[in-house]
């Protein structure tokens, strides 16, 4: 298991236990100290049971965007009730480190198996992680993160691009 899944699971499981927050870890890894915004996804028997994260950098580095994103997912994602202690056995973690977004002028300059896509139209946003299971098509991923930010499908937005490192 990579550091950064070590750090997002011993986060939740301290969390759920005794409702305290870790500290960083007193070592980094290399890809501990970068600013990016993270994702965490938790996993039940293959099924999503949360998943949170920043597009943008919130915390002074990825280490502490994992710690804030990990008991988020927990406890907070609106789809799920709160991670209980009895689950933490059954659960599969990944994080997903996000680059910076760039705007993209075209649709043929997205691939959803290869970059995540952000919509945005006034204030509302949505946000799809690349490469998921049953996202196949540039039109399926628009159509969810639309979906996410509450913006009709027939709505114009702006769109973003980004890749990930994702770590299991």
């Amino acid at each position: 298991m990579h550091k950064l899944v070590e750090l997002a699971k011993k986060t939740v499981e301290e969390f759920i236990r005794t409702g305290k927050e870790i500290p960083p870890p007193k070592e980094f890894v290399p890809e501990m100290t970068a600013k990016a915004g993270v994702f965490v996804s938790l996993k039940k028997k293959g099924n999503l049971r949360g998943c949170i994260g920043t597009f943008m950098p919130y915390t002074e580095n990825v280490a502490c965007e994992i710690i804030k994103n990990a008991i988020s997912a927990a406890t907070h994602d609106s789809r799920f009730d709160p991670v209980g202690e009895d689950e933490l056995n059954d659960l599969a973690y990944s994080v997903d480190v996000l680059s910076p977004p760039e705007k993209v002028s075209d649709i043929s300059e997205l691939d959803p198996k290869k970059y995540g896509v952000i919509v945005v139209h006034g204030s509302r946003k949505g946000l799809l992680l690349p490469d998921l299971e049953g996202v196949d098509s540039v039109e399926e991923q628009l159509r969810i993160a639309k979906m996410k930010a509450w913006i009709n499908p027939d709505e114009k937005v702006e769109i973003f691009r980004f890749m990930v490192s994702r770590y299991r």
